[in-house]
Protein backbone atom coordinates (compact mmCIF):
# COMPACT_ATOMS: atom_id res chain seq x y z
CA UNK A 1 0.00 0.00 0.00
CA UNK A 2 1.57 3.19 -1.22
CA UNK A 3 1.59 6.63 1.36
CA UNK A 4 -1.80 8.08 -0.21
CA UNK A 5 -3.70 5.22 0.31
CA UNK A 6 -2.12 4.95 3.94
CA UNK A 7 -2.80 8.35 5.56
CA UNK A 8 -5.97 8.29 3.47
CA UNK A 9 -7.19 5.10 5.26
CA UNK A 10 -5.30 5.76 8.09
CA UNK A 11 -7.05 8.80 9.23
CA UNK A 12 -10.78 8.39 7.97
CA UNK A 13 -10.53 4.99 10.18
CA UNK A 14 -9.47 7.27 13.27
CA UNK A 15 -11.87 10.09 12.95
CA UNK A 16 -14.87 7.87 12.24
CA UNK A 17 -13.75 5.87 15.31
CA UNK A 18 -13.93 9.18 17.17
CA UNK A 19 -17.03 10.23 15.38
CA UNK A 20 -18.37 7.13 16.25
CA UNK A 21 -17.46 7.40 20.02
CA UNK A 22 -19.69 10.31 20.83
CA UNK A 23 -22.02 10.66 18.08
CA UNK A 24 -25.87 10.73 18.18
CA UNK A 25 -28.46 9.20 17.10
CA UNK A 26 -28.64 10.94 13.86
CA UNK A 27 -25.32 11.00 12.79
CA UNK A 28 -25.37 7.16 13.66
CA UNK A 29 -28.53 6.71 10.98
CA UNK A 30 -26.47 9.06 8.48
CA UNK A 31 -23.76 7.26 8.28
CA UNK A 32 -25.32 3.96 8.38
CA UNK A 33 -27.42 5.42 5.15
CA UNK A 34 -24.52 5.73 3.60
CA UNK A 35 -22.91 2.54 3.98
CA UNK A 36 -26.53 0.93 2.88
CA UNK A 37 -27.38 3.15 0.16
CA UNK A 38 -23.91 1.49 -2.09
CA UNK A 39 -24.88 -2.32 -1.05
CA UNK A 40 -25.77 -4.53 -3.94
CA UNK A 41 -29.44 -3.50 -5.23
CA UNK A 42 -31.42 -2.60 -8.45
CA UNK A 43 -27.75 -1.46 -9.23
CA UNK A 44 -24.69 -3.30 -8.02
CA UNK A 45 -21.65 -2.17 -5.66
CA UNK A 46 -19.65 -1.51 -9.18
CA UNK A 47 -21.98 0.84 -10.70
CA UNK A 48 -22.83 2.94 -7.64
CA UNK A 49 -19.43 3.23 -6.63
CA UNK A 50 -18.76 4.77 -10.00
CA UNK A 51 -21.32 6.69 -9.84
CA UNK A 52 -20.43 8.11 -6.24
CA UNK A 53 -17.09 9.04 -7.86
CA UNK A 54 -18.49 10.92 -10.06
CA UNK A 55 -20.23 13.04 -8.14
CA UNK A 56 -18.00 13.31 -5.80
CA UNK A 57 -15.49 14.78 -8.53
CA UNK A 58 -18.37 17.80 -9.86
CA UNK A 59 -18.79 18.02 -6.07
CA UNK A 60 -15.18 18.76 -5.73
CA UNK A 61 -14.39 16.87 -2.87
CA UNK A 62 -11.10 15.10 -2.85
CA UNK A 63 -11.52 13.36 0.93
CA UNK A 64 -14.82 11.41 -1.24
CA UNK A 65 -12.81 10.61 -4.54
CA UNK A 66 -10.42 8.77 -2.34
CA UNK A 67 -12.88 6.88 -0.73
CA UNK A 68 -14.71 5.98 -3.94
CA UNK A 69 -11.66 5.46 -5.94
CA UNK A 70 -10.95 2.64 -3.49
CA UNK A 71 -14.39 1.49 -3.02
CA UNK A 72 -14.00 1.29 -7.53
CA UNK A 73 -10.58 -0.58 -7.13
CA UNK A 74 -12.46 -3.11 -4.69
CA UNK A 75 -15.16 -3.91 -7.28
CA UNK A 76 -12.98 -4.57 -9.70
CA UNK A 77 -13.35 -0.90 -12.05
CA UNK A 78 -11.06 -1.36 -14.86
CA UNK A 79 -8.44 1.22 -16.36
CA UNK A 80 -10.40 1.97 -19.09
CA UNK A 81 -13.92 2.12 -17.53
CA UNK A 82 -12.41 4.36 -14.57
CA UNK A 83 -11.43 6.47 -17.97
CA UNK A 84 -15.21 6.78 -19.14
CA UNK A 85 -16.12 7.93 -15.34
CA UNK A 86 -13.40 10.36 -15.24
CA UNK A 87 -14.62 11.76 -18.62
CA UNK A 88 -18.13 12.36 -17.73
CA UNK A 89 -16.66 14.02 -14.22
CA UNK A 90 -14.90 16.60 -16.31
CA UNK A 91 -17.75 17.02 -18.97
CA UNK A 92 -20.57 17.08 -16.07
CA UNK A 93 -17.97 19.34 -13.93
CA UNK A 94 -16.25 21.24 -16.22
CA UNK A 95 -12.77 22.65 -16.11
CA UNK A 96 -13.22 23.23 -12.28
CA UNK A 97 -12.84 19.68 -11.85
CA UNK A 98 -8.98 19.09 -13.87
CA UNK A 99 -7.48 19.42 -10.36
CA UNK A 100 -9.44 16.98 -8.84
CA UNK A 101 -8.93 15.10 -12.13
CA UNK A 102 -5.50 15.23 -11.85
CA UNK A 103 -5.32 13.56 -7.93
CA UNK A 104 -7.97 10.78 -8.88
CA UNK A 105 -5.20 9.85 -11.63
CA UNK A 106 -2.23 9.92 -9.14
CA UNK A 107 -4.36 8.00 -6.53
CA UNK A 108 -5.80 5.59 -8.76
CA UNK A 109 -2.42 5.06 -9.79
CA UNK A 110 -1.38 4.09 -6.37
CA UNK A 111 -3.88 1.88 -6.23
CA UNK A 112 -3.23 -0.20 -8.78
CA UNK A 113 0.72 0.15 -8.47
CA UNK A 114 1.17 2.20 -11.44
CA UNK A 115 4.44 3.95 -11.37
CA UNK A 116 5.57 2.74 -7.46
Amino acid sequence: MGKLIEDFESYRTKMNDRIMDTANTNIKRFFALDTTTYADGALDVKTKEMLGLVASMVLRCDDCIKYHLGKCHEAGVKHDEMNEVFMIANLVGGSIVIPHYRRAVEYWDELNGVGL
